[in-house]
Order: C-alpha cells, then structure tokens, then sequence
C-alpha cells in the first residue's frame, strides 16, 4: 500500500531563532518513500541536515523574526502488514547483550528506573521471559493509563504516569519502556506517524505517535502499549532514549506555534 504522510508546522518568533528539527523519515525507511518528504519552509530558510547520535535525521534552522512555515509531504511504499508478534523471541542475559543495546536500559530524564525498579520487579517478576514479559508490561500499562489529549503534558515522566494514570501515546511508551529497563530489557522510545489504517477512525485531529521498541532474541522488536495490538502503517521518524531524544522540534529562543497538522493516511487507487 502507499501511505502520504506530511506535517505543517507554523511557528511566530519575536526575534531570530534557532531550531532543531527531527521530523524527516528514519533512514530505515528511505528507501520505501516513492515521494521523499522534503522538509521545506517560507520563507525559504537554509537548513543544516545531520545525523545524531543516535542515527535520526535532523535539521537546523534559524527561524527569522514574525511567522515561518515548516511543512513536507511524502509518500511511503508500506507492506499493509501489521507489526510482526515475535512469541518466540528470548529474554537476553546482560553479558550477552550487543554493547549498543546497553545505554537503553539505563535511567533516563523521563524514564527513572531507580523509582520504579522495586514496582516492575513486584508486578512482573513472575511472568515469563521474553516476549511474555514485555506483553505482561504492555498489558498492564495499557490498563493502568487512560488516555485522553486533555491530560497532555510534556514534562510528565514514567514515575508520574504511573502515579497520574492519564497521559498521551508517550506517556504510555515511557512507563513501558522503564518497566522494561527495569526487567533487564533493553527498550528505546520510539516517535513517527501512525495512521488510523485497519482500524475505525479517531475523530481527534492527527497527531505523531509514540511506541517503543525492545530488544529480544537478537532482535529490536516493535511494541506499543498504548493501543496493545499490532498495527498497520506505522512510520518511523527517530529513536532514542525518551521523547527528550527526538523532540520534533527544539527551539532555543521565545516562540509561539501558532499552527500544528499532521498527515497519515493510505492513499487509495481509484
């Protein structure tokens, strides 16, 4: 199936302002996009691309003084299945991990493992290893937060969630994600796009969305405790150790957004 995905972004600066932006496809994925999504801005803007340390594509910018526009739209080649179960894949033991999958089960700014260690090992340290273990996690955060726009808030971390139980996609992806951390898991946060494809239709405006991924049988695994069944058309646009790793957009001065749009949908022959 091909899916077009896009986002508009509208930003109002008082004053010239710097901004970092991770909104362009994973590098995964490049080659699935029949129409690249071009990042582009009015007023025309120069824009530094890079990779970060953790292999996400990311744009700099110095967004001028008044209003600027930030926009793309794309068109990616998707198999229209949906996200593999791995029933089968195995819990790791610490020294056989690859080193590159140790920093993620570490503590991090919105994942405190050292609050919830204690928690995860009570609820979870009887369930079976592996997939088990990571479904028993996604099971019970699922039930744990409701979930609802209004109770967005992006200073929210795991321990709060759990305390809170409401919260958005990434809400539910940090307490996962610490849970995991915290059962000797390896799990890295996830953000993309997510269309409402085989599934009935949220009339909530689009939104990008958080899940996770955790690392068993050799193997990064996708997961998402929020909806807690595998979905289709889901687009990657960065990895990291929490939402504090792939912000859409990090800007280093005063602003306002004064508009906000998000694209996800199949395109439909005919």
């Amino acid at each position: 199936m091909h899916i077009r995905i896009g986002y508009e972004l509208i930003y109002d600066c008082p004053q010239p302002t710097p901004m970092v932006l991770m909104l362009t496809v994973h590098h995964t994925r490049a080659a699935d996009l029949a129409v690249p999504d071009r990042l582009v801005t009015d007023p025309p803007l120069a824009v530094h691309a890079y990779h970060d340390g953790f292999g996400n594509w990311c744009s700099r910018i110095v967004a001028p003084a008044g209003r600027t526009r930030i926009f793309a739209e794309g068109v990616v080649n998707d198999s229209g299945e949906p996200d593999p179960v791995a029933l089968g894949a195995v819990q790791h033991t610490i020294p056989d991990l690859p080193d590159d999958a140790l920093v993620f089960l570490l503590g991090s700014r919105y994942c405190e493992t050292e609050r919830l260690a204690d928690i995860a090992w009570s609820l979870f340290g009887q369930t079976p290893l592996g997939w088990g273990r990571v479904q028993a996690i996604c099971e019970f955060v699922h039930q744990h937060i409701v979930f609802g726009y209004e109770h967005a808030r992006n200073s929210r971390t795991a321990w709060e969630g759990y305390c809170d139980r409401t919260g958005v996609c990434r809400d539910f992806a940090h307490l996962a994600v610490t849970f995991c951390r915290c059962m000797n898991i390896p799990a890295r946060y996830c953000t993309g796009y997510l269309g409402d494809i085989g599934v009935p239709a949220d009339p909530a405006p689009m939104d990008f969305s958080a899940w996770f991924e955790a690392y068993l049988g050799g193997a990064w695994h996708t997961v998402d405790a929020r909806h807690n069944h595998p979905r289709i058309g889901r687009v990657l646009i960065a990895r990291g150790r929490d939402a504090a790793d792939v912000a859409i957009s990090t800007t280093f001065g005063p602003n306002t957004l004064a508009g906000f749009k998000v694209v996800t949908e199949e395109v439909r022959s005919g």
